[in-house]
């Protein structure tokens, strides 16, 4: 009996959430077709079968946080015992369960045992009196206070996810002009500061806290700041933009940034590599991850083969990867094999911050907002647009007059855009 495991479906993937199964014990699948939604430590994906038959156990219920390689259900030929009524073998279910504890997971073991699994199926489907909702949902809905009836659900079928109960608490608690009480079930400790409530990392935030920490402690980074002037560029972007208005398409001063640093990069191969122990790797291909905040963590979808692309393919492609990155609907394949990243804060009015480097990469740039500055032109005084940028970089490959050589470049390309494009 073919047994249903949890894939890796990320390159740093370890384990993943099951949020949701869209197939029920007794019913018939088909191989590709979607059998689960995995929340990962990037996105929120699908679980497709890779045989026909009929799903005959759930091993994990909704919630249970899982390891890689953990069977978490079976196909087979609708004669299985839970199809029949029958008990599902325990130890499977007992490893999955304290692997969710040992994770910080409280999963509905329920789903195990025959008769538990059809109140399980019934459940997540909902009744007459209660909104569909995954048990995980409700379990966050709980600690958070959220009533999860007034929730609007955004999973299949208009089922209520944990994303939308988080957005649903978020969304009150701007609303609110002070802070909201605590439900009774929220869970709150008190310290000799003050009281203050537990709020579980999200799987992007534990892998991020890891790999940001491992990346500070065993990259030695270096810092470099540049003033670039860019009056030019914002002009430049309003000629670009009137061009492109009959195409509806818009471009952004970031777009305008992520070109010309893509550029810069196939000038400059020394900046576009990786550690790797005794040898670095130069890397063929300029991929830039950008970064994007969502509810859940800090995401990077990368750009592939910026260099090669338009500004207005830039452009669309950025808008619509940040877009998926915040629904949580970006393939693993999407946010792997960036060879440098940008994070711009500029949308916030950050002048000027200092970014940690997105291993295995060697360089990272932190974008600032433009702001007016005066500056001496011919002996007169006139109003500019300055922009500021830091580069870190991993000083085991890449030198800081490399460093400065590629921040030069970038500033001579982003002061005179015509040559971004040309």
């Amino acid at each position: 009996m073919p047994e249903i495991t949890m894939p890796r479906l990320s390159d740093t993937m370890e384990e993943g959430v099951i949020v949701s199964w869209l197939k029920q014990v007794g019913e018939p699948v088909e191989r590709g077709e979607v059998l689960a939604e995995i929340e990962t430590d990037k996105a929120l994906m699908e679980l497709e079968a890779y045989d026909d038959g009929v799903l005959e156990q759930i091993l994990a219920a909704e919630g249970a946080r899982v390891p890689i390689g953990t069977p978490i259900g079976l196909i087979g030929d609708g004669s299985g015992a839970a199809a029949n009524g029958s008990s599902v073998s325990a130890p499977a279910p007992a490893v999955i369960a304290q692997a969710a504890r040992d994770n910080g997971a409280v999963p509905d073991t329920r789903a195990v045992a025959a008769a538990p699994v059809r109140e399980s199926v019934a459940d997540s489907r909902g009744t007459a009196d209660r909104k569909k909702s995954s048990p995980l949902a409700r379990k966050i809905a709980d600690e958070l206070g959220v009533d999860i009836s007034r929730v609007v659900g955004t999973g299949p079928g208009g089922r209520v996810i944990r994303q939308d109960v988080e957005s649903a608490h978020r969304a009150a608690q701007v609303d609110l002009p002070t802070p909201a009480a605590p439900a009774p079930t929220a869970k709150f400790s008190a310290s000799a500061q003050g009281d203050y409530e537990e709020v579980p990392l999200t799987g992007i935030q534990r892998v991020s806290a890891t790999r940001l920490t491992e990346s500070k402690q065993q990259a030695p980074h270096i810092y470099l700041t540049a003033a670039i002037d860019v009056t030019e560029l914002f002009g430049f972007r309003a000629q670009v933009n009137d061009t492109l208005a009959p195409t509806g398409t818009k471009v952004s001063v970031n777009d305008l940034l992520i070109k010309a640093v893509a550029v810069t990069l196939r000038s400059n191969p020394s900046v576009n590599v990786s550690f790797a122990g005794e040898k670095l790797l130069r890397h063929h291909g300029v991929h830039l991850g950008m970064a994007v905040a969502t509810p859940a963590g800090l995401l990077v979808p990368v750009l592939r083969d910026a260099d090669r692309k338009s500004v207005s393919q830039i452009a669309a492609e950025s808008r619509e990867k940040a877009e998926r990155a915040r629904e949580r609907k970006l393939r693993a394949d999407e946010m792997s094999g960036g060879t440098f990243t940008i994070s711009n804060l500029g949308m916030f009015g950050i002048e000027h911050f200092t970014a940690v480097i997105n291993p295995p990469e060697a360089a990272i740039l932190a974008v600032g907002a433009a702001t007016d500055e005066l500056r001496l032109d011919d002996g007169h005084v006139v109003t500019r647009k300055i922009l500021r940028v830091t580069m870190s970089a991993d000083h085991r490959v890449i030198d800081g007059a490399v460093a400065a050589q590629f921040l030069q470049q970038l500033k001579e390309l982003l002061e005179h855009p015509l040559r971004i494009v040309t």
